[in-house]
């Protein structure tokens, strides 16, 4: 689209510039918006529509935006635009929000909403290139100034279908010759005298009825939509059909003459008394001021939305939080020398929880069932003898071994979680959304809860009213040793294997612990009959002593975590804070430290109603003015292949008692 008719042209900003307020705007950053209008504003003020003196076009250009800027025919455009005339104004600022930026500020994406005139602009380089002067006396004289064109009228009683004349920079007169080699306001090479001889008569009289009629003043308030104004004088074709006969090179500049007559007629009114009653300009009415569009409004409630936060805050934060307004007089006010603490992120706190990224692990990989009484059964062959005998003649033929049929059942247990917020809570708190942070705290703790009962137990008394219940969802560590396999690992023996007695000064510590437990593992799988494909669940620190193994020239072991899983023969490695000190007495009263896990989850069945959805209920409690809350499922899990997981622990050594 070309803007031949604009008022200036010049760079709403630029990219790779950094700009006063700390930001630099990256390249194609507004990419999205090439071609789009947009309001031009005097300083970013949007509480008054006097401010606003027009519009103005932009176009990405390598990588920043161009604008083409047209002042409205109202007290405050003319204003700005014999102001922009004359070069007392020169500075351009885009106001934008819906920023992507990084922690450097560097932004990479925005919605320009307006383009100011300002007096200094954040970015330096965000100035008026080029002013493009439409003025025109009724002698249509034109003149070029640096390139610029300018029409001017001098005399208001001159026969306006007089020839037009050019003068140079220098204010000489040009002859028609040479005329045809200056520009005209459509852009190309040929002349406004040139472009005026290519009409018919008729288009002539059409154009010459147009600029008579704004220079009377008649067409302000006339509608020339109207077939009985737009019928020309001789009965032929309308006023609208002969302008739309016209090329568009003829309208430019049919155009770029009625708008100078029609300011020309506008400075005389105000030389006889029309004065504008305020000045667009008058800085002691600059406010900051966040207003927002009826087509912003479904862009905010989009962000309140996907960000769980009220209309309101949304509002807040998507008018004042996410903007630029570049320019160097926008911002935080002046006069304020210590101005409010702001959030770093204005969205929900984030909570520091417990190691939990083992979580989602567990209850994604467990094998889920729509039944949620669970019955598992099988026959144990070992302790029959299952052999076909030799036959002797005339001898009792005997019957094979018996086999042992094993079975057990799960019942399932419902498994909550409640709180409560007070109404008055929910309304002051307006930063986020504080019932939909809320659930999500408590959908966090739940899946927690039941991913501990699974793995080793909620870790309560068998007598707390409150515990989940170990016959309803069994914990794997804790398990019949018909489906976890305990092993201890001795450390003290694998030292004296390694260097005998004198293991200090050949291993360190940690080598002897990872050899031990790597050993240990390996020499259990030969008794496990799970699914395979085993992960190994264990402390933080448990990983850490083995990875940290070195040889006698210092040098790691394992490299990484990778050769540590492959010498476990693994698929991965998954820490869990929670195991650490979690210490199990057997049937003999022994008490073993849990080291870790290996088990393949598949191998535990976690039994439900309809998949485990968990039910939300929510109820309002008008005596207390409380929102009460509660989250709620009902399950029973247990492993269901013998043998499928192997637990490797440390005997705890009994103390002796003081005598």
């Amino acid at each position: 689209m070309r803007h031949t008719d604009c008022d200036f042209c010049g760079w709403a900003t630029v990219a790779n510039v950094k700009c006063s307020d700390g930001r630099t705007i990256l390249p194609d950053a507004f990419k999205h918006q090439d071609g789009i209008k947009v309001p031009l504003v005097w300083g970013h003020q949007h509480d008054d529509p006097e401010k606003t003196l027009g519009h103005a076009y932009l176009e990405n250009r390598d990588g920043s935006m161009y604008a083409y800027g047209y002042f409205n025919n109202t007290p405050s455009g003319k204003l700005a635009k014999q102001l922009v005339d004359n070069g007392d104004l020169d500075a351009l600022s885009i106001w934008a929000n819906s920023l992507t930026q990084d922690s450097k500020r560097c932004v990479s994406h925005g919605e320009i909403r307006e383009l100011s005139l300002v007096l200094a602009g954040a970015n330096p380089k965000a100035k008026i290139e080029t002013v493009i002067r439409h003025g025109i006396e009724y002698e249509e004289e034109a003149y070029i100034l640096g390139g610029n064109i300018e029409l001017m009228h001098s005399s208001l009683n001159h026969d306006p279908q007089d020839n037009l004349d050019l003068v140079n920079e220098d204010g000489e007169e040009l002859q028609h010759e040479d005329a045809k080699k200056e520009e005209n306001p459509a852009g190309n090479d040929k002349t406004v005298q040139e472009v005026v001889d290519s009409m018919t008569e008729e288009q002539k009289t059409v154009m010459y009825a147009l600029i008579g009629a704004a220079i009377s003043g008649d067409s302000d308030d006339e509608d020339l939509s109207d077939d009985e104004e737009m019928q020309h004088a001789d009965g032929g074709r309308t006023v609208q059909e002969v302008v739309d006969s016209m090329t568009e090179e003829q309208k430019t500049v049919m155009y770029a003459l009625i708008g100078a007559a029609i300011e020309e007629n506008d400075i005389e009114h105000s030389e006889g008394g029309n004065d504008m009653k305020k000045n667009a300009f008058n800085a002691a009415d600059t406010q900051e001021v966040n207003i927002i569009s009826h087509e912003m409004q479904s862009d905010i409630l989009e962000y309140a939305k996907s960000n769980h936060l009220t209309f309101q805050r949304a509002m807040e934060e998507y008018c004042a939080q996410d903007e630029l307004a570049h320019d160097v007089f926008s911002g935080e006010d002046m006069g304020s020398l210590l101005p409010d603490y702001e959030l770093i992120d204005p969205k929900a706190p984030p909570i520091l929880y417990p190691d939990d990224s083992w979580v989602d692990s567990v209850i994604n990989g467990v094998h889920k069932s729509p039944i949620a009484r669970i019955r598992t059964r099988k026959a144990d062959a070992r302790q029959a003898e299952l052999k076909a005998l030799g036959y002797k003649k005339g001898t009792y033929k005997k019957e094979m071994g018996k086999i042992n049929l094993l079975g057990r059942t799960h019942d399932a247990q419902t498994i909550y979680i409640k709180d409560k917020l007070n109404r008055d809570d929910i309304l002051d708190i307006t930063d986020f959304d504080v019932v939909a942070y809320n659930y999500a705290v408590m959908r966090h703790t739940l899946n927690q809860e039941i991913a501990q009962a699974i793995m080793f137990g909620d870790g309560r008394d068998v007598s707390d009213p409150d515990k989940i219940k170990e016959d309803h969802i069994r914990p794997i560590w804790k398990d019949d040793e018909l489906y976890c396999m305990h092993f201890d690992v001795d450390f003290s023996a694998m030292g004296t294997e390694l260097t005998g007695s004198n293991n200090g000064a050949n291993f360190g510590k940690n080598y002897i612990m990872a050899e031990a437990i790597i050993a240990k593992a390996l020499y259990a799988r030969e008794q496990y009959k799970g699914s395979g494909n085993l992960t190994f669940y264990c402390t933080p620190h448990t990983l850490n002593v083995m990875l940290l193994a070195r040889d006698l020239n210092g040098r790691r072991i394992y490299s990484s975590k990778a050769d540590l899983v492959a010498a476990l023969d693994v698929k991965g490695i998954q820490t869990i804070e929670q195991i650490d000190n979690l210490v199990r007495t057997d049937a003999k009263g022994n008490q073993h430290k849990l080291l870790g896990i290996f088990v393949n989850l598949q191998d535990y069945t976690l039994g439900c109603v309809k998949g485990g959805q968990i039910t939300k209920f929510e109820q309002f409690d008008i005596d207390f003015n409380q929102l009460k809350m509660l989250l709620e499922t009902r399950l029973s899990g247990a492993l269901v292949e013998w043998y499928s997981a192997i637990a490797l622990e440390e005997a705890v050594e009994a103390e002796d008692d003081e005598t």
